[in-house]
């Protein structure tokens, strides 16, 4: 069910193994760049016909209303209704404390700092294709309320019959509500909140994680300037290092956890002792018959899904770094030392009590995170996602005066002597 790639002895490790292959990522981007044209120039009438061929909604653009999302809410099973409420509060606190403080300095006569004003209009993507990711909602709309958002605009794809999942309704009515929500997924949604139609409003910035044609969509429209994005938060990737003192049936657990969301999902074990992975091999076969989504995990562990054998812990951290994955779990000795030694991951779960479906639901920090080794440059969303970092400088005349050398040099050196005029003309007195 998992490949077993043995770099004992200094062999190199190929991440672009468990990548997605370029001919497939070929033709994402293809398909893609025609979805968002046709968006661009035909608006809400491309909106709908991709709506019908992709999400198989024949009908009308719809935007949820008031008395929709309230059904939704009534409607809450109570033990969800109370999980949500417990997964709010924790994000929350997490995302309260993770927003970046404005600062202001003095040195000599100046004054500067740093202030941080929230994004005027936010487009949150909520993935519903296989399975309605009710945990998106919380971890998208929290921190753009916790930053002071002033519009939060959701899409997540519809029903044959429009709707979206209610559960989804309820969980961001909960998380702090979405002033506008669009029964539109994939690719058409991403391209109707960056590029505006006639119905949905023009996004500063679209965030939220989504398939391969999600994750597409938000570079090529940043790459065009149109607006902004979070991050490259495609399919799910876990790695997991891990010594003789892990418990197998808690690593194939978590292996399989990821692989269930997704028949392209990559599930990787870095260890180095070749017992664990015989006995997460047997763990997984177990695992993988007792649970409903079978056939996807198999597909995803057969394809995706390796144990990689590793000469020491070193060269276990190495690993995970050139693997920089979505997801890394470290059950080892002294998990935390470990953990502090890895350099590439976008969340790190620490020891054999944090599972990685902890973090995909109710830890506090953000599901929300890098995918396709960009984890090595990037990092998971955060508060300052939805602020802009504004800086800003005030000088007093001596202070001005002092710095004016510093000016006349660096301009003549670049030939800007208008440069030089902009500050020697306000030191001429009246």
């Amino acid at each position: 069910m998992m490949t077993v790639v043995d770099l004992r002895g200094g062999r190199p490790f190929d991440a672009a193994r468990f990548r997605v292959p370029a001919a497939t990522a070929g033709t994402v981007r293809a398909t893609v760049r025609d979805i968002l044209g046709a968006v661009r120039h035909e608006g809400d009438a491309a909106v709908r016909r991709y709506t019908a061929e992709l999400d198989g909604y024949d009908g009308e653009l719809r935007e949820v209303d008031a008395a929709e999302v309230k059904a939704a809410v009534d409607g809450l099973e109570p033990g969800l209704r109370g999980a949500l409420e417990q997964a709010v509060d924790q994000v929350r606190w997490f995302h309260e404390r993770a927003r970046p403080p404005d600062w202001s300095d003095r040195r000599d006569g100046a004054v500067m700092g740093v202030r941080h004003a929230p994004l005027r209009r936010v487009g949150v993507y909520v993935p519903g294709g296989l399975a309605p990711l009710v945990s998106t909602a919380v971890m998208t709309i929290v921190p753009a309320r916790v930053a002071g958002v002033d519009e939060v605009v959701l899409a997540s794809p519809p029903d044959a019959g429009g709707r979206i999942a209610p559960s989804i309704l309820g969980a961001a009515d909960i998380a702090g509500g979405a002033d506008r929500i669009f029964a539109i997924g994939g690719a058409q949604a991403v391209a109707a909140m960056a590029y505006g139609t006639a119905t949905v409003p023009r996004c500063d910035k679209v965030i939220g994680p989504g398939n391969a044609y999600v994750a597409e969509a938000k570079l090529q429209v940043a790459a065009e300037g149109v607006c902004a994005i979070d991050l490259l938060a495609g399919t799910t990737e876990v790695a997991i290092i891990a010594d003789a003192t892990a418990n197998p049936r808690h690593v194939a657990a978590d292996l399989v956890a990821q692989a269930e969301h997704d028949p392209a999902a990559v599930a990787i074990l870095i260890t180095f002792d070749p017992d664990l992975v015989g006995r997460v091999v047997e763990a997984l076969e177990a695992e993988v018959a007792a649970t409903r989504h079978a056939e996807r995990i198999r597909t995803a562990l057969s394809g995706q899904g390796a144990a990689i054998l590793v000469d020491d812990l070193e060269q276990a951290v190495a690993v995970a770094d050139g693997f920089a994955a979505e997801h890394l779990e470290v059950q080892t000795v002294d998990a935390r030392s470990v953990a502090e030694q890895v350099r590439a991951a976008g969340a790190i779960f620490v020891g054999g009590h944090t599972p990685v479906s902890l973090g995909d639901y109710a830890a506090g920090p953000n599901h929300t995170l890098p995918t396709g080794g960009t984890a090595r440059f990037t990092g998971g969303l955060r508060t300052d996602d939805f602020l802009l970092p504004i800086n800003w400088v005030e000088y007093d005349a001596e202070t001005l005066a002092a710095f004016a050398p510093v000016v006349d040099a660096l301009g003549a050196a670049e030939d800007l002597p208008a440069h030089a005029r902009a500050v020697g003309i306000r030191l001429e007195g009246p």
